[in-house]
């Protein structure tokens, strides 16, 4: 059994490493979208649809990060790309980490956006079990319809209430059977905060400072795995905090979270 190729979309042009965006859950490419358009000049970003979600398939393997992981290195050497400054938000985060484990030569820089390097804790893991049988048995993607409310910060509850029928209709748009698949992989997944301290490149960890899902201690967990200061210089790990956001800081504010993601940029630029 071959993997066929994920969806990939050009979120920014520009030349040189790109940065490949990889979304949340339940969500697709379309998340990263206002955030690219805050990037600065010339920084090329290309947006990956993970399996089951958007425009690309499931291709009949099992649930696995690690299997997504290796479509997308194999979609993106594919198209011409040698390496990238890989970010993941959430899913895609776990997702990025994968990679920077197995394909550590394409991994130029990382950007862990509102994610962990943790496993799921046993309830959590119970849950996505919950989850992912309900999509199944109903054939809907009701179980993840509430997930709004818990994505975004009070600020944006309160402020930003244009965005929630954005989600909804972004949620909608998802196939049960990719839900399904998507959360038995991330209930799957091991630690790999081991992956962070070996790894050797820029890291950028950003974080809504209003996330109830994957909260601040784990944003600090990752920068501290890293064996680095949180500021940035060379080759260091950097914690970017978004005020007034949850765990779709990049959605709340994109502004913010294009700004963090343009100077890791530019510090695998000088890496090399």
């Amino acid at each position: 059994m071959t993997s066929s190729a994920l969806a990939t979309f050009t979120l920014h042009d520009g030349g040189g490493v790109p940065l490949v965006l990889l979304h949340g859950f339940p969500l697709d490419h379309r998340m990263w979208a206002a955030c690219a358009e805050h990037l600065p000049p010339g920084i090329r970003a290309i947006g990956v649809d993970l399996p089951g979600a958007g425009h690309s398939d499931l291709d009949g393997f099992q649930p696995s990060i690690e299997h997504t992981a290796d479509r997308v290195y194999r979609t993106m050497v594919a198209g011409g790309e040698g390496n990238a400054v890989v970010v993941g938000h959430s899913m895609g985060g776990y997702v990025a980490l994968a990679l920077a484990e197995r394909h550590p030569g394409f991994v130029a820089g990382l950007g862990l956006v509102n994610t962990k390097s943790t496993a799921d804790t046993e309830q959590a893991h119970a849950k996505r079990l919950r989850v992912a049988a309900a999509a199944e048995s109903d054939q809907t993607v009701d179980a993840v319809l509430g997930m709004p409310a818990d994505l975004v910060g009070g600020t944006s509850a309160k402020h930003r209430r244009h965005l929630f029928p954005l989600l909804d209709s972004w949620i909608r748009a998802q196939s049960p059977a990719g839900v399904a698949w998507a959360q038995r992989a991330m209930a799957a997944r091991p630690d790999r905060t081991a992956v962070l301290e070996q790894f050797d490149a820029p890291v950028a960890v950003v974080v809504g400072a209003e996330d109830t899902i994957t909260p601040l201690a784990e944003a600090e967990h990752m920068v501290r795995a890293a064996g680095r200061p949180s500021h940035f210089s060379a080759g260091d790990a950097a914690l970017t905090i978004v005020p007034g956001a949850g765990h779709l800081s990049v959605v709340e504010d994109p502004q913010a979270a294009a700004a963090a993601l343009g100077l890791l940029h530019a510090q695998v630029v000088a890496h090399h």
